[in-house]
C-alpha cells in the first residue's frame, strides 16, 4: 500500500485508463518550478529561434564564427533585408552580437550558451527517433 496520497478517476484518452496523481510529487514539483517570467522569457527565445531563417542564420553562425550580413544570405540563400530584419531581432534578444570594422558589420553568436543549446538540441534531435 503507497503512503503517496494519490487521486484516481477513469479518464477516457488515448493515454491510459486511470488517470493517477502523486500530491507530494506534484507539490515538489511546484515548489521547483521556474518563476513565470522566466518560463515567459524561455518561451520568447524559443519562439524567436523557433523559425527556418533564423536557425539556419545560426548554424552558419556556429560554422564561421563570425560573417556580415551579404555573406549570412548568400549562405541561407535568402534576400539582405530578410537577413538584416532577422538579425536585428536575434541582437535585441541578446543571441548575436555586431562588431563593426570600417563600414562593415559582421554578426557572431554571443556567448558559448547559444551554442550549447543549437548543440544540445541538434543531439536531441539525433537520439529521439522521428515519429
Amino acid at each position: 500500500m503507497s503512503t503517496h496520497p494519490r487521486v484516481e478517476e477513469v479518464v477516457e484518452s488515448d493515454d491510459c485508463a486511470v488517470r493517477s496523481v502523486d500530491a507530494e510529487k506534484v507539490a515538489a514539483a511546484k515548489a521547483r518550478a521556474l518563476p513565470h517570467a522566466d518560463v515567459d522569457r524561455i518561451t520568447e527565445l524559443f519562439r524567436l529561434i523557433g523559425e527556418p531563417t533564423r536557425v539556419r542564420l545560426l548554424y552558419a553562425l556556429v560554422e564561421a564564427g563570425e560573417m556580415c550580413v551579404c555573406d549570412l544570405a548568400a549562405v541561407v540563400d535568402t534576400p539582405e533585408t530578410s537577413v538584416s530584419h532577422a538579425l536585428r531581432l536575434m541582437r535585441m534578444a541578446g543571441i548575436v552580437r555586431t562588431r563593426r570594422d570600417g563600414r562593415m558589420i559582421f554578426y557572431s553568436l554571443t556567448d558559448a550558451h547559444v551554442r550549447l543549446l543549437l548543440d544540445v538540441t541538434t543531439e536531441h534531435l539525433h537520439h529521439t527517433p522521428a515519429h
